[in-house]
């Protein structure tokens, strides 16, 4: 039981980044665009967070910075893709490697390269219940009790959500009546970057307190995977968030046992993105993606 309680509460703190860029990728791709720059979205959360948080003593201050840094790369990612009309892969790949070296450079420009891990205070966790399995950062209820449902509001009741949906299908018939389509993939792509940054940051600002250069580690792609393998619907992203989390929980536990040292820690390490990889080509096989996914508008 107590490995089961183990396994359930480190879960819920694993999936908590790829839940907050999970759900904001929901929404740029409900809007009929990849946004390949989500790794570098997260990776600059994490570090521009550190970085604020460090110099200014404000894990709140630091919170605000990762947010401010993922919508303005989201800005300019949709500047490239969404006015431009230029390549989504090519211009979010870039964006990944363009952000992910700007972070390394600052850091190196700022922190230099001392012995030790410049290290800052983290987010208290938090224990509204008395239980294990409820010992749980801010950051983890805000995400899966209040973000999840919100935004599933947002994206299937609200007129914002019905026109990223209408942009998505059919970007046309959306702009004949009267809907924006650059504002609204504009807005979505903010949407999905700021989630992302902040999910970046949860890792500085939350569970490590230090920044280093694997920090995020593929996070970013599984998020994005997620949201295929869910079928752009909030609840079954979240749902395949928190498997993969599960997953990854697991072969960390199953490192310290006696009897699996046998195993090479190499099949452990792959195991939860082996599952990734399964659940989309189930998930994936006759997925109905919006009409207007990785297609360019331009107005006649």
């Amino acid at each position: 039981m107590s490995f089961v309680l183990d396994i359930l509460q480190a879960t819920f703190r694993t999936s908590t980044p790829i839940v907050y860029a999970s759900v904001g990728d929901t929404y740029t791709q409900r809007a009929g665009m990849l946004n390949l720059g989500i790794e570098g979205m997260m990776f600059a959360g994490a570090f521009f967070g550190f970085l604020t948080a460090f110099h200014t003593g404000s894990l709140w201050l630091g919170l605000a910075a990762a947010l401010g840094v993922g919508i303005l790369s989201a800005a300019v990612l949709g500047f490239l893709v969404v006015t431009l009309g230029t390549s989504q892969h090519v211009a979010g790949i870039g964006m990944t490697l363009l952000l992910i070296s700007v972070s390394e450079f600052t850091n190196r420009l700022v922190f230099g390269r001392p012995e030790t891990l410049p290290k800052i205070d983290t987010f208290d966790v938090l224990s509204p219940l008395d239980f294990r399995i409820f010992h749980q950062y801010g950051m983890t209820y805000a995400a899966l009790l209040a973000l999840v449902p919100a935004a599933w509001w947002v994206l299937n009741r609200s007129s914002f959500g019905l026109r990223v949906r209408a942009v998505g299908e059919n970007p046309e018939a959306a702009d004949v009546a009267g809907v924006n389509v650059f504002l609204v993939r504009y807005l979505a792509l903010m949407v999905g970057g700021a989630l992302a940054a902040v999910g970046g940051a949860f890792m500085t600002l939350a569970v490590l307190g230090s920044f280093t250069l694997d920090i995020i580690a593929g996070r970013g792609w599984v998020a994005l995977a997620m949201v295929i393998f869910g079928r752009w619907q909030v609840g079954r992203a979240v749902l395949g968030a928190l498997i993969f989390a599960a997953v990854y929980s697991l072969q960390l536990r199953l490192r310290i046992l006696p009897g699996w040292d046998a195993v090479p820690f190499e099949l452990l390490l792959a195991l939860p993105y082996v599952v990734v990889i399964a659940a989309l080509a189930i998930a994936g096989r006759n997925a109905a993606y919006p009409g207007a996914y990785l297609r360019p508008y331009r107005r006649a």
